[in-house]
């Protein structure tokens, strides 16, 4: 690895999972190789998770199983963060409505509460995350008990999640369908929010971690929030044309086409007299319109667009797509 490599000014990399090392059971290419360098290089390693549906240690056996580095502390997951902020906010024994999977409720049980799977039960809560095999009846009991006035907790709010044949809906859809129906809002847990990050940097005793993902809206966004680097890749949900709309708060550092990138020298973007210059691209902002010197299939030319395109407008709260111009160098 040179020292131009983009992994080389970090200690540790904290890694989504879905669309950026798996899409669905099987690996993105080159995601398993990059991952078992970082050891070769210093580079600390975290999994950073907003999938409930498993425990960290089924989601650590998982990525052994496809040949990645993965200790059981190494990952940690919504379902965790979930339980914590139920842990802090409720009683010892408490009743907890369990709209997800075992492993979210083995993390419920963890922190002294007792989980249930009936409005019936009297919880005084329901914590929401992801599960394959949710269906109308549990979105029904949760309803009830949302409601009633009980406590609510969803572990993530990704309203969609990378499979193996497209994309699907996620643990956020299915908890907008409990909101549509109660008027409720929940308390989300996970990313975006920053104690996650927090959380997986303290574990691996990480002062400079670089934060890797494929959505801007939970890894980006999580990333930026706690205040730590952010590099997006192409292997997932976002795209270059969504990317260089990003609004302010969920703009990466980096974009990458996927984990292969971070060993390759990453250019400096220079400007001068407004023109972004990104190897050998350039950009332009001219009113709503961005002008670019490169080839649309170079990142080069979508890292300098992004350059121009955000100092153009650097506070937006709503994604700002421009008109693009492609021309010839």
């Amino acid at each position: 690895m040179t020292e131009t490599a983009l992994i080389s000014t970090f200690d540790a990399l904290l890694s989504d999972l879905d669309g950026v090392v798996y899409a669905g059971p099987h690996a993105i290419p080159g995601a398993v190789e990059s991952l078992r360098r970082l050891a070769g290089v210093g580079v600390g390693l975290g999994y950073v998770t907003n999938n409930a549906s498993r425990s960290p240690a089924q989601v650590a056996q998982h990525l052994r199983e496809l040949g990645a580095p993965a200790e059981d502390h190494q990952v940690v997951s919504s379902s965790q963060a979930a339980a914590a902020l139920l842990g802090s906010l409720l009683p010892s024994g408490a009743h907890v409505l369990i709209t997800g999977s075992a492993a979210l409720a083995q993390e419920i049980e963890l922190v002294g509460l007792v989980p249930v799977r009936s409005a019936e039960d009297n919880p005084v809560a329901v914590v929401q995350g992801f599960s394959p095999d949710l269906g109308w009846k549990d979105l029904a009991e949760a309803s009830y008990v949302v409601a009633g006035g009980a406590l609510w907790v969803a572990t993530n709010a990704d309203m969609s999640i990378p499979q193996a044949r497209g994309i699907a809906p996620g643990n956020g859809t299915l908890v907008a369908a409990v909101a549509a129906a109660t008027g409720k809002t929940p308390l989300v847990a996970g990313k975006p929010e920053a104690p996650l990050f927090h959380t997986a940097a303290k574990r691996l005793d990480s002062d400079r971690p670089l934060v890797v993902g494929d959505r801007l809206d939970t890894d980006i966004l999580g990333g930026n929030n706690a205040g730590f680097a952010t590099v997006a890749v192409l292997t997932g949900v976002d795209t270059r044309e969504s990317i260089l709309a990003a609004r302010s708060m969920e703009r990466p550092d980096f974009l990458i086409n996927d984990l292969t990138g971070l060993y390759a020298p990453y250019p400096a973007v220079e400007h001068d007299a407004g023109r972004f210059r990104s190897g050998t691209a350039s950009a332009i902002v001219r009113g709503q319109s961005v002008h670019i010197c490169g080839d649309p299939a170079d990142l080069d030319s979508w890292r300098a667009a992004c350059s121009a395109w955000w100092a153009a407008n650097p506070e937006t709260t709503s994604a700002l797509a421009p008109v693009l111009e492609w021309l010839d160098h």
